[in-house]
């Protein structure tokens, strides 16, 4: 008798365990990253596969978006930047209205270092949120992305901005060909922003470009139809002309792509919308400097708008002085016209 009084509540018991895995999920650490397992090791939709909680639905679950939760083999080595705002010229302090990141990113077989400034609206509310990508100027070690700009225009335009450095320069690997293969990084970082972070919204996605990243921007826009918009200032758009009338880039230019215009007049042209601005279909914000002496305005500006304004919405900015880029201070012309422009 006491037998099977011991095997019923046995069985009780084990009825009892049952129903409890059933109604509730198992939780287990796996690196950094929770992972919800369902009791049968099956979604509710029953295609048999195990429920693996998202980056994105562990952010919501915790109620605050972590960028560090996108950590994984796409995007490595993630650390949060503290800035210095060492520019005088920048706009209040954006550290309080977003948060920027440093990381690495596979593209090509090469480690690519890049930063991202999220706003502090979009980490609070995780609501998806529109998106612009910075292509930074210079060549080799010559200037880096600056993070610093990145969180102010990031501040300004309420907008994700998202940059990385260039190939062999600032930590990357791989060779800089000045308009070659390392469009192929900006691609990835397209690739990342639409189908890795869960919280930008492709949607209007704009393209900012400044002097050799402005040349970027215009082969970005030719190349890649997610693109939406595109804002160029002080950028190259005839590096053959360049090339002429820059002596001390000569050297740099032959290293990087193999030759003079003579010589690989192709892979100049390819780098040149002067050549093909017809190709370019979308919105276009173009600023420049009259006085600009690094990208000579009438070559590059001027040729360029008057072609573009024959196949696209084309608006052009410039102005009297001799400033280079996108002045971003609180007396800035330019930041209300970006902001018009990404607005309309």
């Amino acid at each position: 008798m006491k037998k099977l009084l011991a095997l019923s509540l046995l069985a009780v018991m084990a009825i009892s365990f049952v129903g409890c895995q059933n109604n509730s999920s198992a939780y287990s650490e796996v690196g950094n990253t929770s992972v919800a397992v369902s009791s049968d090791d099956s979604p509710a939709d029953g295609s048999g596969e195990s429920s693996v909680q998202s980056s994105s639905e562990k952010s919501k679950s915790v109620g605050r978006l972590n960028f560090s939760d996108y950590e994984s083999y796409e995007v490595s080595d993630i650390e949060k930047v503290s800035h210095s705002y060492e520019d005088a010229s920048y706009q209040s302090e954006p550290e309080s209205r977003c948060e920027t990141y440093e990381f690495y990113y596979t593209s090509d077989g090469y480690q690519i270092k890049a930063y991202i400034s999220i706003p502090t609206a979009v980490i609070e509310s995780q609501e998806p949120c529109k998106c612009m990508l910075y292509n930074r100027g210079g060549h080799w070690n010559y200037t880096s992305q600056d993070p610093d700009f990145l969180a102010n225009m990031c501040a300004v335009t309420g907008r994700v901005v998202v940059g990385c450095e260039l190939r062999g320069d600032n930590g990357c690997e791989g060779f800089d060909e000045f308009g070659g293969d390392e469009l192929h990084d900006v691609f990835r970082l397209i690739d990342l922003c639409d189908n890795k972070f869960s919280f930008v919204n492709m949607d209007d996605f704009c393209v900012l470009g400044i002097s050799r990243g402005g040349m970027e921007t215009y082969m970005t826009a030719r190349e890649d139809k997610r693109v939406k918009k595109i804002i160029v200032a002080g950028g190259i758009s005839d590096l053959g002309s360049q090339y002429n009338e820059r002596e001390d880039m000569q050297e740099m230019l032959r290293g990087c792509i193999g030759g003079t215009p003579d010589e690989k007049p192709e892979e100049y042209k390819k780098r040149s919308a002067v050549y093909w601005a017809d190709e370019i279909k979308i919105p276009v914000l173009l600023i420049h400097s009259k006085g600009d002496p690094r990208v000579k305005y009438e070559t590059n500006a001027e040729a360029l708008y008057n072609k573009l304004k024959d196949s696209t919405e084309c608006t052009f900015i410039s102005h009297d002085d001799d400033y280079h880029g996108i002045n971003p201070g609180e007396d800035s012309e330019d930041i209300p016209e970006i902001m018009k422009f990404l607005n309309d």
